[in-house]
């Protein structure tokens, strides 16, 4: 459902009532782009942007290929003009008030109209309506003059001549421009640690002319809200109509949901002027509601509505939208046996422990964001048992689409305002700026079920207060007083007269209620005793879940690895293709990144040591995806198992969240997805790791222990099978079986428990180096889990482990392709490729103790088993030994 104005139809008779209808005219499509000096001109479209009509054009490569993020940035430096020429389809002189729509503008430009100017724009997340009836004609030209956001934001900042606003410029590994806290645009397009520097201009969303007599509707929105007292439903719904004419509009208001056999008229009257509308809908208490759950945790049910507004001279206003009704709370309050406070949501009542990632936007350029690509990343996320992700404030608020898939697949939405690790001006025109956004983007997200919780920017309390910017101590009030003016008197100000459904949080990560308490600043944001914290860690060994931190949730975490090579070879050539290349070296725009990859892999593997530089670069790519996933599977079941237990005061842990989902470019990052949609075998450590039920395994003090980890909302009876392989053979050792467990709803307990002595005395005399374990929760015989494994010393130290032949029959079910596989030996970390075709496995990435195993391949576009056969290739861990 689309929250910003839609394109009013004409519902009028037009023959009977010519002046209550109102028409509109989209200006999407081609226009002519320019340079600044004139020396460029081009055809572009738009929605889009410069760089994209460049490349449409032949007049510049692919953006991505090597080093054309420095190549380029003249683009960005130039000063470009987007012209059309236009008539208007009706005869504009019969119409009151004539309107021209932008919805966005990327980012600073002049709007003239028949040369005139009408209006300016400077951030990107506003939508502009200016009013043109005086100027516009039957036959129209238009220009929007773009200035370089680069150079506008130095002169911003210039500009700000009391006191600096740092970060003046990003490290200098980013390859990045300066000042971006002073734009009010995408804040990754000057770059980030993992993304490039593109710093775009052009019309990025929709623009048109909308002509109305008598009124016009300008926004419609609403919020499920639910009575308590009254134990019940109530919809408030929200108008803003532009009235032109010279007297008041008086009708009707139909509000419809057949489903809830809901049906309410309300007499309204509309004064001339800017005049909103608000109606208060109770839905039948007759009728059951079906809620909406995020994923895993029931349906996602929603109702279709429809409004009419039936008013007088015979004009007609219907909206139609679909209506979700969920509750959501944020609940921080003591916990036993623990200082600090809880930080955990409710949805509909029900504790919910939040499995997912973060989300960056998709691809540097917009336009190359297709509906078929979104689909695919989210269902990603819900393939890999997410039911959240988290909208990173240095992007963009992202598209209607987004959200709606996100409301039908059950994705909860951390939602950040556009703010992230910076600190920002606070002026009077800045200031403004950002009130008009936040209040546009409350009014056109809210009734989205998906959005879960407000956040007032990514990292900036962690930055003032861990004083990131080195800034001197004397000036610190002034950032302080800054930081409240900005994400309390204003962004919090809004948001609480826009929307009461949803909790709001000044910053992540932050100690929520004692960050509020001690001034919406608290001296250690990382306290894991409060709130949310992110935490990274590259150097010490992350095998050791000792170093990862019990707290209350975790919103950020993770480590880098390298995409696959046939995402890489899309956009570099031979030369490229070692890891110590030039090209290899760019890409990384993480300080010593390729460093801290292979000292990580190094703690417990083998590095490659092929001769031929081709095998080892990719080897050494499959092992940063190696090293990346079993990381990432660590820390984050760690976080799972904490959710039930407090030790040494900390825990009751409620919250993982990974860094991060997908790729804005190819290169080396946190991603599990890679650019397009691939998946790192990350993802599919994902899949498992986020399971409804799951058993982890762990060490403490020589003892090994196993937590069952139930998301489910009901008891279930399970038993925990326990296995102990060799590396040196195919049968198991020895396997035990559990007496049936109660595994509690929604809690971790300990189902097992052994010294690890023991443990390998009982099954052959074992040794750490030469055993691997295994194990599994099922119910009735019947698999529940997925398998999971302990390794109990590092896999350079593997005792036993032979190179593993692993071959593969290809067969084809439907529109499912069958991958038999038979191995010689035990195999690690057995990676199945299919190089560019696009899909996905059902699992990949495992450890493969079994002499055969079937897989299943989902493509996602039409392939043939002859395609799949000719890219096929399977690597595990004893091919680079």
């Amino acid at each position: 459902m689309r929250l910003c104005p839609l394109l009013l139809q004409l519902l009028a008779l037009w023959g009977a009532h010519p002046s209550a209808a109102a028409r509109s005219l989209s200006l999407g499509g081609s226009w002519r782009i320019r340079s600044g000096n004139g020396s460029l001109e081009l055809p572009g479209e738009v929605p889009g942007c410069v760089h994209i009509a460049l490349f449409q054009r032949n007049l510049i490569q692919d953006p991505y290929y090597r080093f054309n993020d420095l190549n380029y940035r003249w683009i960005s430096l130039d000063n470009w003009t987007y012209s059309k020429e236009f008539q208007i389809p009706f005869e504009i002189s019969k119409w009151q008030k004539v309107n021209l729509v932008f919805e966005g503008v990327d980012t600073v430009a002049k709007v003239l109209l028949n040369n005139v100017l009408i209006g300016k724009t400077n951030n990107m997340f506003k939508r502009y309506s200016f009013d043109i009836t005086q100027v516009v004609r039957p036959r129209n030209s238009i220009e929007l003059h773009f200035q370089s956001p680069v150079l506008y934001a130095e002169q911003q900042s210039r500009a700000h001549t009391l006191y600096e606003v740092p970060p003046n410029c990003p490290p200098n590994v980013q390859k990045g421009e300066c000042h971006v806290n002073f734009i009010r645009k995408e804040q990754c397009s000057f770059s980030w640690d993992w993304g490039p520097s593109f710093p775009t201009q052009g019309i990025w969303k929709d623009v048109r002319i909308e002509a109305y007599n008598i009124c016009h509707l300008n926004y419609f929105t609403f919020s499920p809200v639910y009575d308590n007292h009254a134990q019940g439903w109530n919809l408030e719904i929200e108008s803003s109509f532009d009235v032109v004419s010279s007297k008041p509009v008086s009708g009707q208001v139909i509000v419809e949901i057949p489903k809830l056999q809901t049906q309410q008229t309300y007499s309204i009257e509309l004064q001339p002027g800017e005049r909103i509308v608000k109606l208060f809908v109770k839905i039948n208490k007759n009728i059951t509601v079906e809620t909406w759950w995020p994923h895993g945790h029931g349906s996602q049910t929603g109702y279709n509505m429809t409004v009419l507004f039936k008013l007088n001279k015979g004009l007609n206003i219907k909206k139609s939208a679909k209506v979700y009704f969920r509750t959501v709370e944020l609940i921080q309050e003591p916990i036993e046996g623990s200082p600090g406070l809880s930080f955990y949501f409710k949805i509909n009542g029900v504790p919910i422990f939040l499995k997912g990632s973060n989300w960056i936007p998709a691809d540097s350029f917009q336009d190359r964001v297709t509906s078929d690509l979104l689909a695919t990343l989210l269902q990603s996320a819900v393939d890999a048992n997410m039911n959240v992700l988290r909208v990173w404030g240095g992007g963009i608020y992202e598209r209607d689409e987004f959200y709606e898939l996100c409301d039908e697949l059950g994705i909860m939405v951390w939602q950040d305002f556009m703010f992230a690790c910076a600190l920002y001006p606070t002026d009077q025109d800045f200031m403004d700026s950002v009130r008009t956004e936040v209040a546009h983007q409350i009014r056109r997200l809210k009734s989205h079920p998906s959005i879960i919780i407000w956040s007032g920017n990514n990292e900036n309390e962690a930055a003032l207060m861990m004083n990131w910017y080195s800034i001197d101590f004397q000036h610190l009030h002034t950032y302080i007083k800054d930081y409240v003016k900005l994400y309390v008197k204003n962004i919090r100000e809004v948001i609480l007269a826009g929307d009461k459904t949803r909790p709001f949080i000044t910053s992540s990560p932050t100690n929520g209620a004692k960050s509020v308490a001690e001034g919406w600043l608290s001296a250690n944001p990382y306290d894991k005793h409060f709130g949310d914290v992110h935490f990274y860690d590259y150097t010490s060994d992350c095998w050791n879940w000792n170093i990862f931190p019990k707290a209350r949730f975790a919103s950020e975490y993770g480590y880098q690895s390298w995409p696959s090579f046939s995402t890489l070879e899309k956009v570099s050539s031979k030369e490229d293709w070692s890891y110590k290349s030039r090209f290899s070296l760019h890409r990384q725009h993480h300080e010593n990144g390729n460093n801290e990859m292979l000292l990580q892999a190094g703690l417990h593997f083998k590095l490659p040591q092929s001769t031929d530089p081709l095998r080892a670069f990719k080897d050494t790519i499959y092992l940063t995806q190696v090293m990346q996933a079993q990381c990432v599977k660590t820390e984050t079941e760690f976080y799972r198992r904490s959710r039930s237990e407090i030790v040494a005061g900390e825990g009751h842990t409620m919250g993982a969240l990974y860094w991060q989902l997908n790729d804005i470019w190819q290169a080396p990052s946190w991603a599990s997805l890679e650019y397009g949609g691939k998946w790192k075998m990350l993802h599919y450590f994902a899949r498992h790791f986020f399971a409804p039920l799951l058993p982890v395994g762990f060490e403490d003090k020589g003892v090994f222990f196993v937590y069952g980890v139930s998301d489910l909302h009901s008891d279930c009876s399970v038993t925990l099978t326990v296995r102990v392989h060799a590396w040196s053979s195919l049968e198991p050792l020895c396997s035990h079986r559990t007496r049936h467990l109660v595994m509690k709803a929604g809690e971790a307990i300990v189902l097992y428990q052994e010294r690890i002595s023991e443990l390998l005395r009982r099954c052959g005399n074992c040794t750490r180096q030469s055993c691997v374990v295994s194990f599994y929760l099922s119910a009735d015989s019947k698999l529940w889990s997925p398998t999971n494994y302990h390794f109990l010393s590092s896999l350079k130290e593997a005792v036993g482990l032979h190179k593993a032949h692993i071959t593969a029959i290809i067969s084809q079910q439907e529109d499912t392709f069958v991958f038999d596989l038979e191995t010689s030996a035990v195999a690690p970390f057995v990676w199945l490729d299919v190089g560019s075709i696009p899909g996905r496995f059902s699992d990949n990435g495992f450890l493969m103790t079994e002499k055969t195993r079937t897989i299943l391949f989902y493509p996602w576009g039409s392939t043939s088993k002859s395609e799949l056969e000719q890219s096929f290739h399977v690597t595990s861990l004893t091919d680079i030994y």
